[in-house]
């Protein structure tokens, strides 16, 4: 079987990099730069009309959205236990997918790329401020499902936690004081311990020079 993952630098194509490290397969990376538009470029269109990352490519099959990817890599590889085995744990997992999915994330793209949400002239400066504030009531919400625990479920990994880490490492570089987020600090730094993740950082600087040796 031939894995190609759609990645770029920032972006959530990560958390599918993650893991496929945790689940030991084998694969390679399409690394599209999104600073220079690759995504819209027609070639890549091909592979994702939506012009988004992630995709998955699978023997020639593309799965896209990250979701979808996720319970792909978990079936393929059940033995790396990214999913809960106990069915309403499953479905809470799945529940936390998509709150990231469609919760959070959206509230990193308002900061990252105002003119999306209002093109009005001097209104980007708001828009971010809104999205910031959003972010943060997401936050406060992990804040409380991460109380007294390593990860979301069981106390052993599972796909959310790579999800949620994506959008945690993303609102803070956006600035402002995350100080205050304890658990959600924590719980980035357990991630970062793992070898999947520490793969993740390694390839990212890769990445990183060969965009800028193609500058």
């Amino acid at each position: 079987m031939k894995l190609t993952l759609a990645f770029s630098l920032g972006a959530c194509a990560i958390v599918p990099y993650i893991l496929l490290k945790e689940a030991g397969a084998d694969f390679q990376t399409l690394n599209v730069n999104l600073g220079k538009g690759q995504n819209h470029q027609a070639d890549y269109l091909k592979i994702n009309p939506k012009g988004k990352v992630p995709a998955l490519i699978v023997d020639g099959r593309v799965i896209t959205e990250n979701v979808a990817i996720h319970v792909w890599i978990d079936r393929q590889f059940p033995q790396a236990g990214l999913m809960p085995s106990d069915p309403m744990q499953y479905i809470d997992c799945l529940s936390v997918l998509g709150w990231c999915g469609s919760g959070i994330h959206p509230k990193l793209t308002q900061q990252a790329r105002p003119e999306r949400y209002c093109d009005l002239p001097d209104s980007a400066d708001r828009v971010k401020a809104l999205g910031h504030e959003g972010m943060v009531e997401q936050y406060e919400l992990a804040e409380k499902l991460l109380a007294g625990k390593n990860w979301f479920f069981n106390e052993r990994f599972s796909c959310a936690d790579a999800y949620f880490y994506w959008t945690f490492r993303r609102g803070d570089a956006f600035g402002g004081d995350l100080s205050r987020f304890k658990n959600c600090i924590a719980h980035r730094q357990r991630m970062e311990q793992r070898p999947s993740v520490q793969a993740l950082l390694a390839h990212e600087e890769q990445v990183k020079a060969e965009f800028a040796r193609a500058a």
